[in-house]
Order: structure tokens, then C-alpha cells, then sequence
């Protein structure tokens, strides 16, 4: 906290400051209980007119604070320094991500990308079918229409979309309905770069924050050393086998485009004869970078380092390829992954977090 040489603490923060990182000190507490102080780290994302201030924190989320509770506050360098990993910015990583999960389609505005991968849904309800997987045609039951997974059916906003906020929202709603699907942008926090400021003027829109996760970054080399994976097998392309234990079930020519990629590994480790894999993972490598992703192990054989030996035949391959650095992607309340990825070397890099447009129109 700000502390004069007096001794005093000090608000050194003005609503001319808002988009910039602080540090806050409120006073908390009423009649009824003892007050005490609370410390808020965070983005001033907006300074009403009615006195109140908007935080947001790392992971996103807000804290309102009224001004007449402030005893401190100053603005903070934009980011803290990272204490392991490789180096790496937002940008650089929000665009190595998207490729990770790469749309059919994608138009720009300005510097938003636009981006879409539709698959149909058959009107009973069932998972979408492909041909090619021994699954029947559409004809009749052919029904509404979806995107394989948000991250490939979103905006990535990574700058300027060269109108005011108003148009650009409604020009993306309009993109994204001519497709039949609904409208998301997906934003970042916690990270030199990251959106905060359109985090908070998409939920005065109205706005809806519906998935939050976070990028994870490490070094590849450690992963590579922790196991030998001599009995995981690695492919180019999602076999039958690997998609029997996706949790994605129903994977359609679509989704099977958004998985694949330039330089895209399948790594499957054989589980009971005729049944599904006891595990298997996706590896994207794409420059310096190597993506993990659908780590995921038979529940039956959990904690038996299987998820570890994926990623260890998957990290030899990228490092094979002149990979030297590794990106995930993991949900906060997915506490054995996280804990996994923590043992190998990975650390936070930023939260990211999908908004939808809401029903009517807000935008």
C-alpha cells in the first residue's frame, strides 16, 4: 500500500486511471462486527459516477468497491514477473492457442478474428454422425446445427475491430447467426495485455460468462524425462480407437478438422483387447510451442501414471520437431489435472473466459 512519509496511507488512484493494474486497501465491516482491512489486486475497470469503483481480479472475477472505503491505493506495474516457465505474452500465446483450434472458417474485423466450425445435430437428439466413422447419413434426421467447442466457434479479440464496440458486437452477432450458432468472444485476464476492460463492458451489455479456464505454461523438456511411455502409440490422425475414449462422443468430419492441424500428434495407450484405450492425449506443435490436450485416462486406472506417460511420449515427439516450450489449457475445478500439470513444471499464465451475447439485444 501507498504510505506517506508522514506514515499515512494514501489513495494515489483517480478515475483517470481506469484500464490500469492496482493495488487497494478498503476498510470492511459495519456496527455489527469488527471492521478490518481487505486488499483487492487487480485492473480498475470502471469508476462510476455514483462513487464506486469496478476490480478485476486475475481470474476474472469483480469486486465493487464504494470510494468512501478506500484507506489506500496506487497503481501497480501491469503484470507481476513470472517466477518459471518460458516467457512468452499474451498475444503470443492467444494465437498459438487458436491454432490449436483451428476454425473451418474465419473472417476478420479488423483486428478480431472471427472464427466457426459447424457441425449438424440430428433431430433425435443423438450425437452428429460422419460416414467415414461407419455411422449413418443425414438425409431426414439432419437438425439444428452447433460449433465444436467454443474455443473454435468464438471471437478472439486481439485488439482494434475497427468500429465502435456497439457496431462490432452487433456485426459479430450477425456472423455468428447467419451461421446458426450463438455469438462469443473470448477474452483473457490476469496477464500483461489481457481484456479486462472488454470483460467489463460486455457484462454492462449484457453479456453472459459462461465457461472460465485457464492457459498454463512449462518447459518441455522436464515433461519429456519424467517416463519412459514406451507402450504409448503415436498417429497422425484420431483413430476409432482414440475417439472411443474422447469425452467428446459423436465426433463429426467438423470436429475431426478442428482436432487436426499442420503438425498434430494422437497418442493412445492400448487398454483391454477390444475395449477402449487406458488413455490417450493430443500434442499440436506449431514453433516453439507444443500444445497438450484431451489427456485423458480410463477412470478405472487413474493414478497409475498413465496421464503422464502420454504427455512424455507426446513432449519427445515435440521436442523431435524443435519444440522447446508447452501450453495447456485447464478448468479451476479440475483439481487432479491441475495438480498433475503442477508436478510437471506448469504454472498459470493468464485466465480466458467465454462470453455469450444475451437473447435480446443488449449489444
Amino acid at each position: 500500500m501507498e504510505i506517506s512519509a508522514a506514515g499515512r496511507f494514501e489513495v494515489r488512484i483517480t478515475a483517470a486511471d481506469v484500464g490500469k493494474r492496482v493495488s487497494v486497501r478498503r476498510l470492511t465491516g459495519n456496527g455489527d462486527t469488527a471492521e478490518k482491512f481487505t486488499d483487492t489486486v487487480g485492473v480498475l475497470t470502471s469508476w462510476d459516477d455514483d462513487a464506486m469503483l469496478t476490480i478485476t481480479r486475475r481470474d476474472g472475477g469483480t469486486v465493487r468497491i464504494p470510494e468512501s472505503a478506500l484507506v489506500a491505493a496506487k497503481v501497480v506495474p501491469a503484470a507481476p514477473a513470472r517466477r518459471r516457465g518460458p516467457a512468452a505474452t499474451y498475444r503470443e500465446l492467444a494465437r498459438v492457442a487458436s491454432r490449436g483450434w483451428r476454425p473451418v472458417e474465419s473472417e476478420r474485423l479488423g483486428e478480431w478474428e472471427l472464427r466457426a466450425a459447424v457441425q449438424k445435430v440430428p433431430r433425435d437428439g443423438g450425437p452428429p454422425r460422419h460416414s467415414a466413422l461407419g455411422e449413418r447419413p443425414w438425409g431426414a434426421v439432419a437438425g439444428r446445427r452447433e460449433g465444436f467447442t467454443r474455443r473454435a466457434n468464438s471471437v478472439l479479440p486481439l485488439g482494434d475491430p475497427g468500429l465502435p464496440l456497439d457496431a462490432a458486437l452487433a456485426a459479430v452477432r450477425r456472423w455468428y447467426g447467419d451461421r446458426g450458432l450463438p455469438a462469443y468472444v473470448q477474452t483473457a485476464t490476469g496477464a500483461e495485455g489481457t481484456q479486462e476492460l472488454l470483460c467489463a463492458e460486455l457484462e454492462r451489455r449484457g453479456w453472459l460468462r459462461e465457461v472460465s479456464a485457464e492457459l498454463w505454461t512449462g518447459e518441455l523438456a522436464p515433461v519429456a524425462d519424467r517416463a519412459e511411455g514406451a507402450g504409448v502409440l503415436l498417429s497422425r490422425s484420431a483413430g476409432e480407437d482414440w475417439l472411443a475414449r474422447y469425452q467428446r462422443k459423436g465426433v463429426s468430419e467438423v470436429a475431426l478438422k478442428v482436432l487436426g492441424g499442420p503438425s498434430v500428434w494422437f497418442a493412445t495407450v492400448p487398454g483391454a483387447e477390444g475395449g477402449a484405450p487406458a488413455a490417450i492425449g493430443r500434442l499440436v506443435v506449431d514453433g516453439r510451442w507444443a500444445g497438450f490436450a484431451a489427456v485423458e485416462v480410463d477412470p478405472g486406472l487413474r493414478r497409475r501414471g498413465l496421464a503422464t506417460e502420454v504427455m512424455a511420449a507426446l513432449a519427445r515427439r515435440a521436442l523431435a520437431e524443435g519444440a522447446s516450450a508447452a501450453w495447456l489449457q485447464v478448468e479451476t475445478d479440475n483439481e487432479g489435472a491441475r495438480a498433475l500439470y503442477g508436478r510437471l513444471g506448469f504454472a498459470t499464465h493468464h485466465a480466458y473466459h467465454h462470453y455469450r451475447a444475451p437473447e435480446t439485444d443488449g449489444s
